[in-house]
């Protein structure tokens, strides 16, 4: 049977095991695809924690990780159109993608552009329109400064090169290893922890238009002083935090018309996923501690199968 990379309760690392599952049966307006990549995300461990957006259902275990495939339809379900068996896809699976087989709803996939890998496309769904979505949330104008929270993993990398785009000017904290990184994406950098505020102020002496947040809690509390206008305040790691501080989470569009608008700009070249580190779906284990240790660069991607 397909294997799969799944948690079987809610807790730490020792709740996962591969396991081999039948291969998913697509229900009306469904596709199955089989799974050539799939994007590696700080989200996959905080659900195997518990957590989970508001409104989602409980998990019924095993779970399969991942949010986010690349791959090659093999069926397609009843009343789905557009889609056919062979057509090369991304999107967002109901059924995990940490795995050799998973299911995407029809409205949530979109075609995968000739001129983009099927691992690049992996990173998309998630990290690439979540970015795309914030940005476009805060509607800054050209020659704003954005500040981003967080800035060195595959959502941060994302919203760099979409907001240059935009012809903002970017901050973006991160580890004091990352900073090379994040300056190769015309990204000013900032270190975190205690005094960011000066450090951002002396970075952005003429202030900060607006705070893109991937980390939240404390780095969050202190990152967001520097901002006056808390409408411009958004966060997609802790929606809490962002409300009590005047702002809001970041509003998720989750249609075809944003997975086509990031595909269409990797297509291009203005945006960049920016894959630092590949992994087979055998070493599942080790990709996903590599992001939930917070060390990850880029963005991290499991290539399943060909």
């Amino acid at each position: 049977m397909p294997k799969a990379y799944v948690y079987t309760a809610n807790g730490g690392p020792e709740v996962e095991e591969f396991a081999d599952l039948p291969r998913p049966v697509p229900r009306p307006g469904q596709l199955l695809v089989r799974v050539h990549a799939a994007g590696v995300n700080p989200a996959d461990w905080k659900r195997r924690a518990g957590a989970r957006p508001p409104g989602t259902p409980a998990p019924e275990f095993p779970a399969v990780f991942g949010g986010e495939v690349a791959g090659v339809v093999e069926e397609t379900g009843e009343g789905v159109e557009g889609f056919a068996a062979g057509s090369a896809v991304f999107g967002n699976p109901v059924t995990g993608g940490y795995a050799e087989y998973t299911l995407l709803p029809a409205e949530l996939a979109a075609y995968k552009p000739p001129q983009v890998s099927f691992t690049d496309a992996a990173t998309l769904p998630i990290a690439a329109a979540t970015a795309f979505d914030g940005i476009r949330q805060l509607a800054l104008p050209r020659g704003a400064t954005l500040l981003i929270i967080g800035a060195g993993g595959g959502v941060g990398v994302a919203a760099a090169q979409i907001a240059a785009r935009d012809g903002l000017h970017v901050l973006g904290t991160a580890s004091t290893g990352k900073k090379a990184f994040l300056e190769s994406l015309r990204v000013t950098h900032i270190k975190p922890g205690p005094g960011v505020e000066e450090r951002i102020a002396a970075a952005a002496p003429g202030g900060v238009d607006a705070i893109f947040d991937l980390v939240g809690g404390t780095a969050l509390e202190e990152a967001a002083s520097a901002l006056e206008d808390r409408s411009k305040l958004i966060s997609a790691a802790d929606r809490e935090t962002v409300a009590r501080l005047g702002g809001s989470p970041v509003a998720r569009a989750r249609n075809r018309a944003v997975l086509d608008a990031v595909a269409l700009m990797v297509a291009t070249g203005s945006l960049r996923p920016m894959v630092t580190l590949t992994f087979p779906l055998d070493a599942a284990p080790e990709a996903l501690r590599l992001v939930e240790t917070g060390h990850a660069r880029g963005k991290i991607v499991l290539e399943v199968g060909e």
